[in-house]
């Protein structure tokens, strides 16, 4: 289901987004990120991910979300659970004035290779793959990122 502009800053407003983030590991266990061009977290370096709709299953929502923002569709059982976390923002995708972002997130690693990825320009400006100590001493790694490690 999608919401209008209306609808969707009224969820903001009242209520968190629940989404699922991708943690993506190459072979030499580098991890994939892009840099935001969207709010909330514009230009951060931060994990492919994207919201659950209203009415999707996970397995369904994994299966968008993985196509949407690495190219491939791919399914929940390839990856493993690495946990629920939760990200605050205080902006939002819609610019609203005075209107935060909480979101709940269910946190997933993947192993591929770079090969084997179209990844799409919609979301983020560029990609990188980046090692964990980078991540963790980088200024530009959004910090809800640098969580997952």
């Amino acid at each position: 289901m999608f919401l209008s502009s209306d609808d969707f800053a009224h969820v903001l407003n009242c209520a968190p987004l629940v989404s699922i983030d991708l943690v993506v590991r190459d072979g030499d266990a580098r991890v994939l990120v892009g840099r935001r061009l969207n709010r909330p977290a514009r230009g951060f370096w931060f994990v492919p991910g994207g919201r659950i709709y209203k009415e999707e299953r996970l397995d369904d929502a994994f299966l968008r979300i993985s196509q949407a923002e690495l190219g491939r569709t791919l399914a929940r059982e390839e990856a493993d659970l690495l946990g629920v976390y939760e990200h605050f923002y205080d902006d939002n995708a819609l610019d609203v004035p005075g209107v935060n972002t909480h979101y709940v997130v269910i946190a997933y690693q993947l192993h591929l290779e770079a090969a084997s990825l179209a990844l799409p320009g919609d979301q983020h400006g560029q990609f990188q793959w980046m090692d964990v100590d980078q991540i963790r001493t980088s200024a530009t790694v959004h910090p809800n990122t640098k969580a997952y490690f």
